[in-house]
């Protein structure tokens, strides 16, 4: 069974059969017919929260009982009650959180006022019209921030700075190429906004930043433009959000596989700007094994190439550039992309392991035989019994058969309840692919002493995936700061480098006197044949805090110093922006950054897409304004 939050119709008939081309018209090209999708509705329900993840009728709070549950009815966990959660939070933090210990919201706070360049304003307003122009503060705010704790922080507890002058939302790539014309003629900065899901602060408004902010938001460009069935591509504007991709693809039969957890919220146009990884990229690739071409609107006219080839051998290709360039070299508008045939099946699989020594030994073993599911994640144990404090209230019957259950795995097979960790795994292929994966898989496992735990307990750790990421906002509330950070690393070193960044990350909290005990866990999310992702979670209790936001990232950035140190990358999959910026001159030698400073200087002299993301600290904001001004 596919995934729900994300497909509505699963593959049962050939690509192209009379159903679906009743579904869209056809277009007659030279080599192969192309289908032109219908333009599916807006979901009116489907409104986002403005200061917090998510939708926004989806939240966790406390309810009359004093137990956890999250609200609403789209995902699993909706309308449970949650008894073992704040317990499991008390214990672990080590405060006795109260329940009723509630930090109001100030949203939304003080928004600076804007301040546009009259003649541009006038001018957008005639390309766009006035509905398609915004200057109201909170659709101005929202567009200056992303998803990272200090972000959310400041503007429940604080104020941000600067934030857009104003929000611009062109429906077609001509209205974005005269944007980018406009903003030359008047000297305006330009900040592409996708989903707004990043968490490396890279939609942040540089504070010295004088000239008029336009926030270009692509929600208008959301169409999947084309899909042909025979060479299996499609071409896709760049503000389509994964979710709606996923969904009308499967309509058609075709899968693209990229899922990263912000799947329901990020856009196609914010995976390429910010190089991104998906939950299943073992099967389907990273977003580079995925886009064949694209096309980027920049200071200098429009990147477009005249076919999208399998592979092509073509000397240094500007394509390339716009990979991981988050917004800072042009506006992506579109991309052609790999497809894959709607897998026949989706199997869910579980398995416990005595230590997560012996979990990781098994990863490796699996990454160098070359048989991989199409997602295969490793959980530390504190995480685990974290999803086990996420069980809904169960039935007494169930209760026995989770008691039993617990039984058999500590008493007769002796996992240390304490140790113990667990790997979820997702196959999907034909029927007989997926037989032989899950064979082969679990017999690996056997090997290190793995245990099969069964495919619901691997169904509901992937659900829950989409459900947790709503705790991080609710725990704020309740004076606790969390928030992930990520990295990748050699096999020869991921063992260490997660044991030296949890006693970095509690030798950081000791040296604070903070209270309580930090909380500092890691998952091992995507797997290569040279290292592996790995995933912490970092969260303390900041009551007593006078500046949490700045102390949490002091922290932060100690464990990022350890992460380079134990020979970890500075990201795999989140980007640099604004918050990792800092690091770059320990990655990459002066002559390496120097580069990067000349490639932005010759493809936007005039630095009209001025984000400042990936500079290093030795390029000041008021450098580049003085070699702006001079250009």
């Amino acid at each position: 069974m596919l995934n729900p939050l994300i497909y509505q119709t699963a593959r049962k008939d050939s690509p192209v059969d009379d159903a679906q081309k009743k579904s869209g018209p056809f277009i007659t090209g030279t080599t192969a017919q192309k289908i032109v999708p219908e333009i599916l509705p807006e979901d009116p329900n489907d409104q986002k929260n403005f200061d917090a993840w998510g939708f926004h009728d989806t939240s966790f709070r406390v309810n009359p009982r004093g137990h956890a549950e999250l609200t609403g009815q789209r995902y699993e966990l909706c309308g449970s009650e949650l008894p073992n959660l704040l317990p499991w939070i008390r214990r672990t933090v080590g405060i006795d959180v109260a329940s009723q210990d509630f930090r109001a919201s100030n949203y939304p706070p003080s928004i600076p006022a804007p301040s546009c360049d009259l003649k541009f304003l006038d001018e957008v307003h005639n390309l766009l019209g006035k509905s398609d122009v915004s200057q109201d503060p909170e659709v101005r705010l929202r567009h200056g921030h992303g998803h990272t704790q200090e972000e959310i922080y400041a503007i429940r507890y604080g104020r941000l700075p600067r934030v857009p002058d104003i929000v611009l939302y062109p429906r077609t790539e001509d209205q974005v190429s005269r944007i980018v014309e406009m903003a030359l003629r008047h000297d305006v900065c330009l900040i592409p906004y996708g989903g707004g899901t990043n968490v490396t602060e890279a939609l942040r408004c540089p504070e010295g930043e004088e000239r008029t902010i336009a926030s270009v938001d692509l929600r208008h460009l959301n169409r999947i433009l084309w899909i042909d069935p025979v060479n299996y591509t499609a071409c896709i504007q760049a503000g389509a959000v994964g979710r709606h991709i996923a969904r009308q693809l499967a309509r058609y039969g075709f899968a693209l596989g990229h899922e990263p957890d912000s799947v329901e919220f990020s856009t196609l146009g914010g995976w390429i700007a910010t190089h991104a990884s998906g939950m299943k990229k073992n099967k389907y690739g990273n977003i580079e094994d995925i886009v064949l071409d694209l096309t980027a609107v920049t200071s200098r006219g429009v990147l477009t190439r005249s076919s999208a080839s399998p592979r092509e051998s073509v000397g240094c290709d500007p394509r390339k550039w716009l990979l991981g360039s988050e917004g800072s070299l042009g506006i992506i508008t579109s991309a052609v992309v790999k497809l894959s045939p709607l897998p026949e099946v989706q199997c869910y699989g579980s398995i416990l392991f005595p230590n997560f020594e012996r979990g990781v030994a098994f990863m490796y073993e699996l990454a160098c035989r070359r048989v991989l599911p199409a997602s295969v994640r490793l959980v530390d144990n504190l995480q685990f019994h974290f999803s086990q404090a996420l069980k809904p209230e169960t039935a007494s019957r169930r209760s026995w058969r989770s008691r039993l259950e617990r039984f058999y795995v500590t008493s007769l097979r002796g996992f240390d309840p304490q140790q113990l960790v667990a790997c979820t795994l997702v196959f999907e292929g034909t029927r007989r692919e997926v037989a032989a994966q899950e064979a082969f898989v679990y017999r690996i496992a056997r090997r290190f002493g793995g245990m099969k735990a069964g495919a619901e307990n691997g169904r509901k750790g992937y659900q829950l995936t989409f459900g947790i990421a709503y705790i991080r906002d609710f725990i704020m509330n309740h004076y606790i700061l969390a928030e992930s950070f990520e990295t990748s690393v050699p096999w020869s070193q991921v063992l260490s480098l997660c044991e030296n960044v949890k006693r970095r990350v509690a030798r950081e909290h000791a040296k604070r006197k903070l209270s309580g005990k930090p909380v500092i866990t890691c998952r091992v999310t995507q797997i290569y044949p040279t290292g592996a992702c790995v995933y912490f979670y970092f969260a303390y209790y900041y009551k007593d805090v006078d500046n949490p936001s700045e102390v949490y990232s002091e922290i932060e950035h100690a464990a990022r110093n350890e992460i380079l140190r134990s020979g970890g990358s500075l990201s795999h999959h989140h980007g640099i922006g604004k918050l990792r910026s800092d690091f770059l001159p320990q990655i990459m030698s002066p002559e390496a950054l120097e580069w990067k400073r000349r490639l932005k200087e010759a493809v936007d002299p005039h630095n009209v897409f001025g984000c400042h993301n990936q500079i290093a600290p030795t390029a000041s904001h008021a450098a580049i304004e003085s070699q702006r001004r001079t250009a």
